[in-house]
């Protein structure tokens, strides 16, 4: 049997709290396994308020640390934004070199990072707290594309509902893939999600003066995804020389010309998979990727998962919408 201590504190996410107490505290009898033993251990006496307000009162404490073979730090706001008490981060550290798993779920990953476990270490956290992550703590390799990382001793989860991908993940590893295959079914998820954090995020268009003629430019090429297009004639449209226009492009959009122009056919893919029925070869052409297997040559690489298993997991139930394209961009 395995003991798992969850780490409850200040502002805790309730969500996550929960998906740790779900996984990992509900006898499952008829899996015919000991189970988890599960400690829900306050940093602080009395009542923890968690992220809703709801008040917890956790049975444990951080002494109970020391009886734990994996530790959970779910999400809160307060340890991105000031300090972490020292006993908090020395259990953790005492834990960490004792063998103990440490898992953090969401921007738990930065209370891990203050406490130096992930120094040198493949790490993630929610991609909108990704760059905020690597800038405070540039020891740490962060990447803001995955569900999870299991980094030996030390996984970290993605977004809220990543903390189900990860604790599934260690129930496979612990009992192996059809106890945990048993416990996703009874819970009416999916054991392993396609893809990784690129499909959630949100890719806003730069806001620019369209009366600026880079500005301008850069809504044309939206505009006209699916022609072909070379630097010379960008630069020109911009009344910019190519050297300058790729300096341009560097320094307001931290990119190269192609670069943003492939992300934002992604971009355009995505949502023409998400509102239409068209096949994949048409909206490969209304995006400027010539080809279907082109297409999900990129869609794989940006985003982890093929267009169909995109389009199943987000296309919107509103019946049927076509789209107008040229093939040669006119």
């Amino acid at each position: 049997m395995y003991t798992i201590a969850i780490i409850a504190y200040d502002a805790v996410n309730l969500f996550q709290l929960g998906v740790a107490t779900e996984i990992f505290g509900v006898e499952r009898a008829e899996l015919k396994v000991p189970w988890y033993r599960l400690l829900i251990c306050a940093t602080e006496p009395g009542p923890v308020r968690t992220s809703t307000g709801l008040l917890l009162n956790a049975p444990y404490h951080l002494e109970h640390l020391a009886e734990a073979d994996m530790i959970i730090v779910p999400s809160s706001p307060r340890f991105r934004t000031t300090a972490a008490p020292d006993d908090l981060l020395e259990a953790l550290r005492t834990a960490y070199q004792r063998g103990t798993r440490v898992i953090s779920f969401c921007t738990g990953a930065f209370l891990l990072a203050a406490a130096g476990l992930l120094d040198g270490r493949q790490a993630t956290t929610h991609w909108s707290w990704a760059a905020e992550l690597a800038a405070r703590y540039p020891k740490v390799l962060v990447n803001p594309r995955v569900l999870y990382v299991d980094d030996s001793q030390v996984l970290t989860a993605a977004g809220t509902a990543a903390a189900i991908d990860l604790s599934l993940y260690i129930v496979r590893q612990d009992y192996g893939a059809e106890i945990a295959a048993a416990v996703a079914r009874r819970m009416v998820v999916p054991l392993h999600r396609e893809g990784g954090q690129a499909q959630y995020i949100e890719t806003p268009f730069p806001d620019l003066d369209e009366n600026d003629p880079f500005g301008a430019t850069l809504a044309w090429i939206a505009a006209h995804l699916d022609r072909a297009f070379t630097i010379k004639q960008l630069a020109a449209q911009a009344a910019m020389s190519q050297r300058t226009f790729a300096r341009r492009f560097s320094a307001t959009l931290g990119m190269t010309p192609y670069q943003w122009i492939l992300q934002q056919r992604i971009v355009l893919a995505q949502r023409l998979l998400e509102t239409t029925n068209e096949s994949v070869e048409q909206i490969a052409t209304c995006c400027g990727f010539h080809s279907a297997a082109t297409l999900r040559l990129h869609f794989q690489r940006f985003l982890r998962i093929s267009p169909q298993a995109y389009r199943q997991t987000f296309q919107q139930k509103q019946g049927e919408r076509r789209i107008e394209c040229a093939p040669d961009g006119t």
